[in-house]
């Protein structure tokens, strides 16, 4: 599997701002995790790569980086262009960040509104606080104490990565716990994080500014987002098992896999170790008779990018599966909630929206497929609905395939490797 990209995108963003040289073992060379490449060289880092597939980055230091000449181009990459607004914003540099038409669409308001708070100046922005914008950070950034609006690690991220320039301590509070990746690799770079909890699901996370951060090793573990794939193809394809090795298993990146366990599927743990504050496990998969479940609000932030394939394993179980709170799918890459459903639809599979509810009604067979997914430019509709059209009873068709080399580049012949037949 490739290399995680939540932690891709951080390790080169905390590279940037180090002091000294990091280097990257296994980084996701995707294209998202590319922009972010260029642009912590746009901003001040040298960021070289090794035969061996080391990445090396020598950073700016906290406070050093540069005025980039361009604007900052992310394609398609919300996580690197959010997370980089945090670190770029709080620096008294003017910075110009954009992206293709789909990163264009997406919501950046969320991100802008603590970030003003904290001092910096949005110079422009596109109707609905949208990129391209244009970020002016203060000469020195103000710290704050903010309560996150949604279930979002890129909003607490950016605070977090904001927060560094600044004088004081900045505590982001979250009403419901998400993926704690910049707080661990904030630790594992020199800064003094804090985390307490705050409520029955939320946590309360402190940031002591101003630190030396210090380059350092990053061996990035295999990225269950995309594991995902493997995971059901393997359950729904008989006759398959399947070994995924050098998986992520921070337990707030698990809710698939609890979701999956908890509707019949046989997946064991194995050989489980902690590489870099990450826990990881070789993941045992085999082909598994699915029934469906109720999926709680609660376990989205867990799962946030897992529920397109989620879907896919439900339209094969037997009964209803019901994934509540799903409004943070309809911002991302596309509207995934109305997304998922119409591929789902198409291919012969009942589903129903109820608000921010999905509900899949599997019939313990494989449906019938042979539809054609519009996947609005979106890799991981692409990959669900492919991984769907190995056990339908026709084959299942994407519109585009081409932007999957966002996340997981080695998709297709990776699965071609496995016995699939995915091809034009």
């Amino acid at each position: 599997m490739p290399g995680d990209k939540s932690i891709s995108h951080r390790a080169l963003i905390l590279g940037l701002i180090a002091t000294g040289e990091t280097r990257i073992s296994n980084l996701l060379e995707g294209e998202d995790v590319l922009r972010t490449a260029d642009a912590a060289r746009a901003l001040g880092a040298a960021v070289s790569r090794d035969d061996d597939g080391t990445w090396r980055v020598t950073g700016a230091g906290i406070g050093g980086l540069r005025q980039p000449d361009a604007a900052l181009d992310f394609g398609n990459a919300g996580t690197g262009s959010r997370l980089m607004m945090g670190v770029a914003g709080s620096h008294p540099i003017e910075t110009t960040f954009d992206g293709d038409a789909s990163l264009r669409t997406r919501p950046m308001r969320r991100i802008l509104d603590p970030l003003v708070r904290m001092g910096t100046s949005v110079v422009a922005e596109a109707p609905g606080g949208r990129v391209p914008l244009t970020l002016r950070g203060p000469r020195e950034t103000i710290p704050v104490t903010y309560e996150t609006p949604a279930a979002s690690a890129q909003i607490k991220s950016a605070v977090l990565l904001a927060g560094l320039n600044s004088p004081g301590t900045t505590t982001v509070i979250e009403r419901q716990a998400t993926r704690d990746h910049t707080e661990r690799m904030l630790r594992h770079f020199g800064a003094a994080v804090t985390v307490a909890a705050d409520g029955e699901t939320g946590r309360r996370i402190s940031l002591r500014g101003q630190p030396e951060l210090r380059g350092c090793e990053v061996a990035v573990p295999a990225d269950p987002s995309s594991a995902a794939f493997a995971i059901v193809a393997a359950l729904i394809v008989p006759g398959s098992e399947v070994v995924i090795e050098r998986v992520m298993t921070n337990p707030l990146r698990t809710g698939l896999i609890i979701t999956l366990l908890e509707m019949g599927a046989s997946i064991e743990f194995a050989n489980r170790r902690d590489v870099g504050g990450e826990e990881i496990a070789d993941l045992h998969v085999a082909a598994s008779r699915l029934r469906g479940v109720d999926v709680p609000a609660g376990r989205a932030p867990a799962m946030i990018d897992e529920y397109p394939v989620l879907a896919v394993a439900a339209a094969f179980a037997e009964g209803r599966t019901t994934m509540r709170g799903l409004e943070e799918l309809r911002v991302k890459e596309s509207d995934r909630l109305a997304a998922v459903a119409a591929g789902l639809e198409a291919n012969g599979v009942v589903t129903e929206i109820g608000g921010d509810d999905l509900v899949v009604h599997g019939e313990g067979r494989p449906p019938r497929g042979g539809g054609l997914v519009t996947t609005h430019m979106d890799h991981r509709i692409a990959m669900a609905f492919l991984v769907m059209g190995l056990a339908t009873r026709e084959p299942v068709t994407v519109d585009d395939g081409a932007m999957i080399a966002t996340s997981f580049p080695g998709f297709v012949p990776l699965m071609r490797g496995l016995g699939a037949a995915i091809g034009p």
